[in-house]
């Protein structure tokens, strides 16, 4: 059987960091921790549960996970974020794939996000196909700073799944959009991306209106406003962080 490393880049991740790295163990022979200068006890959990715990400045979302890579010693990778873990059904698949004989680049996976205990599926939230595992010869994740993906053209969609705790209350889910906000706002910034004083707006108005109606929330409940309201508070806040940018 080919062998993978799997990859976690961390901050502040206690909560989540030993379920990760468990959850990798089942598919993977070495486990690498990227972390970001955490302030809890991130890094000693992991290096308790075995992985090797490497520290970088967070150099963002693309880079960093780019560069947990470079700390592998295999050629396969299993990129995961502190706050998931795998399903037994991708666990499955990957035991019963040889990766020494296919002609992919990489495999991605269905997300199942979770909000506490309920498992979100409205507007876009499901199936979220992410490209996690690759092989970092051929392919690897994009400079971009929030929201990186697998650059690779040559991907097998799979009907498995990672599991996403996306939070577990809504301050933690405010946290997490402040933090991805600064994030996409900075990203922005770099592709030259203009201020405007109307376009938190609009944008904002238009995420709303894209997940209630045109993803179908509206059709959805209480799951599908929540999406919505969420998406539009995040793409408000990414655009006046870009204007704030401009400003400095």
């Amino acid at each position: 059987m080919t062998k993978i490393t799997g990859t976690i880049i961390t901050l502040n991740a206690e909560k989540y960091i030993l379920r990760a790295i468990e959850s990798l163990k089942n598919i993977s022979d070495e486990i690498i921790v990227l972390d970001s200068k955490s302030t809890d006890s991130t890094r000693d959990i992991a290096k308790s549960a075995g992985a090797k715990v490497y520290t970088q400045e967070f150099l963002g979302d693309g880079l960093q996970k780019k560069e947990a890579s470079n700390f592998a010693s295999n050629s396969w990778i299993f990129s995961l974020d502190a706050d998931e873990y795998l399903d037994q059904d991708l666990i499955d698949f990957i035991k019963k794939t040889d990766l020494s004989n296919i002609s992919y680049d990489s495999f991605a996976f269905r997300r199942k996000n979770y909000c506490a205990d309920e498992w979100i599926k409205a507007a876009g939230f499901y199936p979220d196909y992410v490209t996690r595992l690759y092989d970092k010869s051929r392919v690897n994740y994009d400079s971009r700073a929030d929201h990186a993906a697998v650059v690779s053209k040559n991907t097998l969609k799979t009907n498995c799944h990672i599991v996403h705790t996306t939070y577990e209350s809504m301050a933690e889910w405010v946290d997490k959009m402040n933090f991805r906000s600064s994030m996409s706002a900075r990203q922005l910034y770099r592709d030259g991306v203009m201020p405007s004083d109307v376009r938190p707006i609009t944008r904002a108005l238009f995420a709303f209106f894209k997940k209630l109606f045109i993803k179908g929330g509206i059709l959805q409940g209480k799951n599908g406003f929540k999406v919505a309201v969420t998406t539009m508070f995040n793409t408000y806040l990414k655009y006046t962080k870009l204007n704030d940018l401009h400003k400095k």
